[in-house]
């Protein structure tokens, strides 16, 4: 994402902020967890009779007129497409408003962003000296993030910057040094511009934990940790996971003072998700896979593979073969992997291969297919992988390659 500017803002009287202009950076490696060996079974999990979702009706006790929003967040939301609160915004947003510590357990496509946003944006408007701390586990969410941010907070003057791995760093703290009401970024780039002296916690009023479990499972637990403990109280720490594992628990339990916990989650997708094992020999895997996505019906694939060369091996084979594919993994630059994501949202090509770091906070819409071309290390892994297919109502399948002598 190139570094992007914007008009001058003005903050009231005293506030703490001077006037400022927005900045886009980026640029650290993260710490990482040793890796697992698959500690699961795939067969387990053969299902070729999903459920049939029905949309289900969910009536909100509030709307977004009613709960004492601005007149302009309710008509940016409408703007959006957003009309009516899903049941993690109608639970968690009033909660938010009343500045009370928050557990939300929570996965992606039920409108948690947008749950945490629009009251962070509500109060920052009633109190522009405020400034809001979010971490999210990867780049990708993190400018996600940021792009909702920027939707719901249209013709505010409230500004924000993203902190990230993958570009330059002295873009971003030239970004640091102007006026920002929210930082979004990931942990390890924090902690590297805290330990500079450029994000200043001190200044920080408000804390998200975006995907807390994520961020804990690739090993950012200590970055965390030093991170919140430099933010004085009182604060306001809102967690959001998928899961509540137990360093999630403890992690919780360590910052957050007496928090409302809020729980909706989301079909079960091993019930709902169509499941197979594809064998393959010692020498064909390549050929098994080349055979299957010669199907029409395989228009809009992710693999998963664990390696980041060979991933990248893979996206260049397969392409080699006629198959338009790109690839998203840990050596490539921001600004590429962020163009591998739009090839495939617009269908420039048909085929996206993947290490896990695109399981979570990837939104695409319509994939058909998801293929764990290799084993993910976990159950969990398993569930955000083929969680990017069979979205809402609509239909997909996961297909898992197992060595045939595995499957004897």
């Amino acid at each position: 994402m190139p570094t992007q500017t914007r008009h001058r803002g003005h903050s009231s009287r005293g506030s703490k902020f001077s006037n400022r202009r927005r900045s886009y950076g980026g640029g650290h490696k993260r710490r990482r967890s040793k890796a697992k060996r698959p500690s699961f079974n795939p067969a387990q999990f053969i299902n070729k009779n999903p459920v049939e979702l029905k949309e289900e009706v969910y009536t909100p006790e509030h709307m977004f007129n009613t709960l004492g929003l601005s007149d302009t967040l309710v008509e940016n939301l409408s703007r959006m497409g957003i009309t009516a609160p899903t049941p993690i915004q109608d639970q968690i947003i009033p909660e938010i408003l009343e500045e009370k510590d928050v557990v939300a357990l929570a996965e992606t496509g039920t409108g948690k962003t947008a749950a945490f946003l629009v009251p962070l944006i509500e109060r920052t408007l009633n109190n522009k000296n405020q400034q809001t701390l979010i971490l999210a586990p990867t780049r990708e969410l993190a400018i996600q993030i940021n792009d909702e941010l920027r939707k719901l907070a249209r013709g505010m003057r409230l500004f924000s910057t993203v902190c990230v791995g993958g570009t330059n760093i002295r873009p971003q703290i030239k970004g640091l040094r102007l006026l920002n009401h929210f930082i979004i970024g990931t942990p390890g780039r924090i902690m590297d511009l805290q330990d500079r002296g450029v994000f200043k916690p001190e200044d920080i009023n408000n804390v998200v934990l975006d995907e807390a479990d994520r961020m804990l499972d690739m090993g950012f637990i200590h970055d965390m940790r030093k991170i919140i403990s430099a933010v004085p109280e009182p604060r306001n720490t809102l967690f959001f996971s998928a899961t509540m594992t137990k360093a999630a628990r403890g992690m919780a339990d360590e910052f957050l003072k007496d928090p409302v916990t809020v729980s909706v989650k989301k079909k079960d997708v091993t019930n709902s998700i169509e499941q197979d094992i594809v064998p393959h020999g010692h020498h064909d895997k390549f050929e098994v896979l080349t055979n299957l996505l010669a199907n029409d019906e395989f228009s809009r694939v992710i693999i998963f593979g664990a390696m980041k060369h060979s991933v990248e091996k893979l996206s260049r084979e397969l392409s080699h073969k006629n198959i338009p594919a790109t690839s998203i993994h840990g050596n490539k630059t921001h600004p590429q992997r962020q163009r591998a994501l739009r090839a495939f949202k617009h269908g420039d090509v048909r085929v996206l291969v993947a290490t896990d770091v695109a399981a979570r906070g990837i939104h695409v819409n319509d994939v058909t297919h998801v293929i764990n071309y290799d084993l993910p290390n976990t159950f969990e892994d398993y569930v955000h992988r083929i969680g990017r297919t069979g979205r809402g109502t609509k239909k997909g399948k996961a297909l898992t390659f197992v060595s045939a002598k595995n499957t004897s």
